[in-house]
């Protein structure tokens, strides 16, 4: 019956392992947890921004942290929160780099694309920006928009997002800098 044995054994295993396992996870999430909001306090409110890529990759790594200090038991409290602070003190450089620094920001983030120049497609844009036809009507839809050619641009943002700007929020297009092929013709 050693087939039996170790069946039996995988099974507990699985849902139960030792009162010790438990006890770490209480102990040590709680510390992690305390340490969690003491790093993003002190690395301040940018470090979980999500404002673009790169910022959701760290969050992405700062929960995966979290959880490898939480259950794995061969990482120690200490190693497990040297990473995290080592995660949110690089975010904190890269935010300084990009708020600071053209060079940095380039490096970092993506620049803004203009995909709809009034209520027009632009195809090389979307073409290499591998959005759709069809992602920018929906996104014109859900604007509250109904008619593309009120549109005068739909911009595909650093972080994946797509702004509407109808015609009639346009203004002076000043908040369009930065953006590229901002040169596509005006009405």
């Amino acid at each position: 019956m050693p087939g039996y044995r170790l069946g039996r054994k995988l099974l507990s295993t699985m849902w139960f392992d030792s009162w010790s396992d438990i006890a770490r996870v209480l102990l040590v999430g709680a510390a992690a947890y305390v340490a969690l909001i003491v790093v993003l306090r002190v690395s301040g409110k940018r470090t979980l921004a999500k404002l673009n890529a790169f910022d959701l990759v760290v969050t992405v790594a700062v929960g995966s942290t979290l959880a490898t200090i939480l259950l794995n038991s061969d990482v120690s409290f200490v190693e497990g929160l040297t990473a995290l602070v080592l995660l949110t003190a690089l975010q904190f450089l890269a935010a300084t780099a990009t708020s600071r620094f053209k060079v940095g920001r380039a490096v970092v983030t993506s620049q803004p694309t203009l995909l709809v120049s009034q209520g027009q497609f632009l195809d090389d844009a979307l073409r290499s920006q591998r959005v759709s036809v069809d992602q920018i009507r929906q996104a014109i839809r859900s604007s509250g928009q109904g008619d593309v050619t009120q549109i005068a641009a739909v911009v595909l943002e650093s972080d994946g997002t797509l702004s509407v700007i109808s015609d009639e929020k346009i203004g002076d297009r000043s908040a369009l800098a930065g953006v590229s092929d901002t040169s596509a013709p005006k009405r």
